[in-house]
């Protein structure tokens, strides 16, 4: 039997808004809670990059329920969205507004100043300048941290689930060279995001695949991977950023090389179509014309005085006119651990939130400002429904990891993952032919198994990290390459003409 372990009642892994919520509700109903995440400051976690906002109903939310719907074109689950919709507002106003006091920006009149996005029919997003993310994570982890109930340990990561006859009994962390366990009742996946994957992306460093590979490599269902999304403006140049779809929403304009304005010609919608639609139009004219910007000049207000972080960003990186250089970039994965309305997932005691999980709301497309939102939602109800099953941590057997290997070589590492990035950025990004899709099957498998290999007889954290973006990598290549029909983010060419088999683009 294990012998140096914790255990507790509820289990979350990550410190996004979701990991947050989920440790929230827990401890509200009376669980004693350990949060642990690898991140060791605010920033390292991909709520913190957020920018638009969180989305509310404004009181309809059958308005924002048929948003998202025709912004997934067609494929998020109803049922699922009426989740979403239904408990949007009473989240928010609990938790945000209530208890951490967000100070989301008000209008001269004392009212909340609402925004609009892409594909959203009304202003209903609240905000904090364009740095939403960080006003909201930074003072929900204080308030965990101080809270009673809940323990936060950072700079401690979860290497592998604990499996006991097809339950999770917690997971296996880094703290000791040879691991260390924690056993829980129930255990909450919070991980985030894929990002890493990409050379190019919106998402920290170290998002890279975490609880999406350790929950398929315990036999956890996953669904939708091929569905990932690429933001259509962010920074074209070095050290790249998300200029959020508020500013189109306010009236900022997308140019090509030649000075035209584009996007009424893909949508009718213009800049305000959905995501994948304008990421595509963006990469066509770009490719065609040599150059995109987001022209700010347009705004119904002043730059600097509207959107002050992303024009002190514009500053920082030396462009100080009206038109910002912008391309698309790899920004969220829409799949992940198929979970139910609770967050349950298909393994006993195991829940997955945020965007590590499927939850069916996005489908293939997300909705502009609906991350936030799902994270909080899912991760209350996910965090309350642990709570209530009551279930007692069962300490089994956990595997023993070999000594951590102080000569570890870094290169290892670094060249696979710039072998693995190099992979997804040329086969699986904003269009996929199926060849290419099966080619990068290929080289993914061999990467994984070169990985394994390498796994097997070091323990180190940044190994771990590669095994789960290779593995997470496979996974959307084996999705796309069972799905034929273009929709949202996956959308099929023909690799001799490039045409596209059917999409959502006009």
């Amino acid at each position: 039997m294990t012998a140096e372990h914790d255990t507790t009642d509820v289990l979350v892994v990550g410190s996004g808004i979701a990991g947050c919520a989920a440790a929230l509700a827990a401890a509200r109903e009376g669980s004693d809670v350990l949060l642990v995440t690898k991140a060791e400051r605010p920033d390292d976690a991909s709520t913190d990059w957020a920018q638009g906002g969180i989305s509310t109903t404004r009181g309809d939310p059958g308005s924002l329920k048929e948003d998202v719907l025709e912004a997934s074109d067609g494929t998020a689950d109803p049922d699922a969205v009426d989740v979403l919709v239904e408990h949007a507002d009473d989240a928010v106003e609990d938790v945000l507004v209530d208890t951490l006091e967000i100070p989301f920006d008000e209008t001269d009149d004392g009212e909340f100043d609402y925004t609009r996005e892409a594909a959203h029919s009304d202003r209903r997003i609240l905000h904090v300048d364009a740095a939403t993310g960080s006003h909201v994570l930074r003072p929900f982890l204080n308030y965990v941290d101080d809270h009673d109930r809940i323990e936060v340990r950072q700079d401690t990561a979860a290497l592998e689930l604990i499996t006991d006859e097809g339950r999770i009994s917690g997971v296996l962390t880094d703290e000791e060279a040879t691991g260390k366990p924690i056993f829980a009742g129930a255990t909450v996946l919070a991980t985030g995001g894929i990002g890493a994957l990409y050379e190019r992306s919106t998402n920290p460093d170290d998002a890279t695949g975490d609880g999406i590979a350790m929950a398929a490599l315990a036999g956890a269902d996953v669904e939708d991977l091929e569905y990932v999304q690429f933001h259509p403006t962010v920074y074209a140049g070095d050290d790249p950023f998300l200029l959020s779809e508020a500013l189109r929403g306010e009236g900022a304009v997308l140019r090509n090389g030649d000075g035209e304005r584009f996007m009424p010609d893909y949508h009718p919608d213009a800049e305000l179509a959905p995501r994948d639609v304008v990421a595509r139009a963006v990469a066509t004219e770009r490719e065609e014309t040599g150059e995109i910007v987001l022209d700010v000049s347009t705004l119904e207000g002043e730059f600097e005085d509207e959107f002050p972080t992303i024009a002190e960003k514009c500053r920082d990186r030396g462009v100080d006119g009206e038109e910002i250089p912008v391309a698309p970039c790899q920004h969220f994965l829409c799949g992940g651990i198929d979970v139910d309305d609770r967050g349950r997932a298909s393994l006993e005691r195991l829940y997955a939130v945020g965007e590590c999980a499927r939850t069916g709301v996005h489908g293939a497309n997300r909705l502009a400002s609906t991350s936030l939102l799902e994270g909080l939602v899912w991760g209350l109800r996910a965090g309350e429904d642990a709570a209530a099953r009551d279930l007692e941590p069962t300490v089994v057997d956990a595997p023993e990891l070999r000594d951590s290997d102080p000569d570890l070589p870094e290169r290892f590492a670094a060249e696979k993952f710039t072998r693995l990035q190099a992979t997804m950025d040329e086969y699986l990004g904003l269009e996929r032919d199926p060849d290419e899709i099966s080619r990068a099957s290929s080289v993914l498998r061999r990467l994984k198994g070169e990985v394994d290999a390498y796994v097997r007889t070091r323990t180190a954290r940044d190994l771990y990290e590669l095994r789960n973006a290779t593995v997470t990598a496979v996974l959307i290549a084996r999705a796309a390459s069972e799905n034929a029909e273009s929709k949202g983010c996956h959308y099929v060419v023909d690799g001799d003409d490039r045409e596209a088999v059917a999409g959502s683009q006009p």
